[in-house]
């Protein structure tokens, strides 16, 4: 590919991490839940025994104050990935994230999906009980909606534009590429969009200044084993045994996928943004933790492969792995590095920001032609 045709495309990566939409002194709870939780063993919920950063994290307040710099650290990454996205004006944005129990359910469960939606509008806030992190207690509170940083109520609405010729095109080619898709043109359980797609826009619009481009949301069965059993979400120590169902598609798949999507669209005239939508290792998640930390050597190495343009230790990484350091979300970001392998890019801006106690360290990126 030559470099004009590289210049026709944009990588970016951001979390959806829920409670970054909440309130700061929230946004420990994953962690005060699970030590609340009697069947995790006192020495593991004792802040002595947790690593130097966790315990930092947690000081005497709880975490309160170390949420208000893990904010700042997350905002700052959404700006800069906001600035680089409007810099670049794409006739579309393409958005890799997971449906967590949301719009697929047990009636169907697709591995992929390409949503061929039209422009959708969407309700945060009164729909956030179909979303991950809804606290139904405090409704009441926010006149039916979910309490949010933004102080935005149940009634407050934003039209995502959508780019059904983009998406119709782009599920064809994967079907000519014997890639075996599924497409939707409307929601089937959830209203509006999972929360992976839709935080991802709400975030990049932290500053409440618009997001004018439209989107194409392709969704990934990152759960996996843990999707219908689980709810793809969090679960009592006493419950981890629940049975299990079909697995996740594997790392080399999404990456492979991610690199079809990538050919389809080096053979079309559009200028392309491409977001992979998730934060990395979930402390929900990490058995061997008692699910109450992440996975944040896991990711260090990840991270570090992806910024030095390690990209084969990417696509040799194992399902086995993903589930051992609960990176089910991280799959996202697998079929991003398969489109940026494919179309010669690299890293040219990342930050890792890392946590112990907000259930997952966060990845903001940009990537650029090679």
């Amino acid at each position: 590919m030559d470099q004009d045709d590289k210049g026709r495309f944009l990588g970016l990566g951001v979390s959806h991490y829920p409670p970054f939409s909440g309130r700061d002194e929230d946004m420990a709870n994953i962690v005060r839940g699970r030590m609340q939780d009697p069947d995790i063993p006192a020495e593991v919920k004792d802040p002595a025994t947790w690593p130097l950063l966790m315990r930092q994290e947690w000081s005497n307040d709880q975490g309160v104050a170390a949420a208000t710099r893990h904010r700042e650290a997350m905002v700052d990454g959404m700006r800069r990935v906001k600035k680089a996205l409007d810099d670049f004006q794409p006739d579309f944005v393409i958005i890799w994230g997971d449906d967590q129990y949301e719009n697929f359910k047990a009636d169907v469960m697709p591995a992929f999906t390409v949503l061929a939606y039209g422009d959708t509008e969407v309700f945060p806030w009164k729909h956030a009980s179909e979303s991950a992190m809804f606290d139904a207690s405090k409704k009441d509170e926010w006149g039916g909606g979910k309490p949010n940083v933004w102080h935005e109520g149940a009634d407050t609405s934003f039209v995502v534009r959508g780019h059904r010729e983009a998406a119709k095109h782009i599920a064809s080619g994967l079907l000519e590429q014997d890639f075996d898709i599924a497409y939707a043109y409307e929601p089937l359980h959830h209203p509006g969009l999972a929360h992976a797609f839709l935080n991802a826009v709400l975030y990049l619009d932290y500053d409440r200044q618009g997001f004018k481009h439209p989107v194409v949301p392709i969704s990934i069965n990152c759960y996996g084993r843990r999707i219908i059993s689980y709810r793809g979400f969090i679960s009592r120590w006493a419950d981890r045994h629940r049975p299990l169902d079909p697995p996740s598609p594997s790392p080399r798949r999404c990456f492979d996928f991610g690199a079809a999507i990538a050919r389809i669209l080096r053979a079309s005239p559009w200028r392309v943004a491409m977001i992979a939508s998730s934060s990395w290792s979930h402390a929900f998640l990490v058995d061997k933790t008692y699910r109450m930390q992440p996975d944040v050597a896991a990711d260090r190495r990840l991270y570090e492969a992806m910024v030095a343009g390690d990209y084969a230790s990417w696509r040799s990484y194992t399902l086995d792995q993903i589930e051992d350091s609960a990176q089910q979300e991280v799959l996202n970001w697998f079929a991003l590095v398969g489109a940026m392998n494919e179309l010669g890019m690299r890293v040219a801006w990342s930050e890792f920001v890392e946590t112990y106690l907000f259930n997952s360290s966060k990845v903001a990126a940009i990537f650029g032609p090679g």
